[in-house]
């Protein structure tokens, strides 16, 4: 049975493709099977794992959705033998729109999804930047949410509206949603507010908050313009590790 987790929040700029990206990848190098899933217009996540898959023309997450086909046949491998993905292109842009119409809009993905569930251990799903309908397809099918917050001056603004969102879904599409958990990026040890935000995120979600930190990085930051996550582009590079440190607490976590 796959653990699907929507990665989320309506903030953007606070490294949740980047997030997405790298915790599928550091997934398929610890053997996990894992799908990434990008589900955001802007195909940002798409653009970060170029490199690992051929540039043929494909179904889309859009085709999937909105025009009906088989999820098998958008899904793309990759260089990795453990991951998979799904990608994302401009035409998303309409899904929101074109999902209004349909009938029972929120549950196009969890539909989609169904034949998969006993192909991956983990589906991973990079939400648009919004709390659309695309947004709500990811959460009313997913198990849990992780949301990423950037280590930086008004870190929590918008999050009341994003729990609230939650809060709705769980009360109507899907009750077993919950939260794995909080996880603290961009930030800066030398930086006397980057320590304040994380305390304050801490004493506001108290244990959902990840032991792992992901700390403010170059190579990090560079990895996506070469189409690559941060394990291939630089192993060694702080990035990389604290991704591969966070793939292993999320493993402890499922034990």
């Amino acid at each position: 049975m796959s653990r699907i987790i929507a990665l989320t929040n309506q903030k953007g700029g606070v490294g949740k493709t980047t997030s997405a990206v790298n915790i599928a990848v550091s997934l398929a190098v610890s053997e996990e099977k894992t799908l990434l899933i990008d589900l955001d217009p802007q195909a940002n996540a798409t653009t970060g794992v170029s490199s690992l898959i051929n540039g043929e023309d494909v179904n889309t997450i859009y085709d999937v959705l909105i025009r009906g086909t088989a999820i098998k046949d958008a899904i793309i491998n990759t260089q990795f033998n453990h991951l998979d993905v799904i990608t994302s292109n401009s035409d998303l842009v309409g899904a929101e729109v074109e999902l209004v119409s349909l009938m029972a809009r929120e549950f196009h993905l969890q539909k989609a999804l169904k034949s998969l569930k006993q192909k991956y251990k983990f589906i991973l799903i990079d939400c648009p930047p919004s709390l659309g309908l695309l947004t709500v397809n990811a959460l009313t099918t997913a198990h849990s949410i992780i949301i990423p917050i950037q280590a930086e001056y008004y870190a929590l603004e918008g999050l009341g509206q994003l729990l609230n969102t939650i809060r709705l879904v769980q009360r109507n599409l899907n009750k077993k949603l919950k939260i794995e958990g909080v996880l603290l990026t961009m930030f800066d040890s030398r930086l006397n507010l980057s320590k304040q935000v994380a305390d304050e995120i801490k004493s506001y979600f108290g244990d959902k908050l990840f032991k792992t930190i992901i700390h403010r990085n170059v190579r990090l930051g560079e990895a996506p313009s070469f189409g690559k996550p941060a394990l291939l582009y630089d192993a060694n590079s702080v990035g990389a590790r604290d991704y591969m440190n966070l793939v292993e607490e999320l493993l402890d976590s499922g034990n």
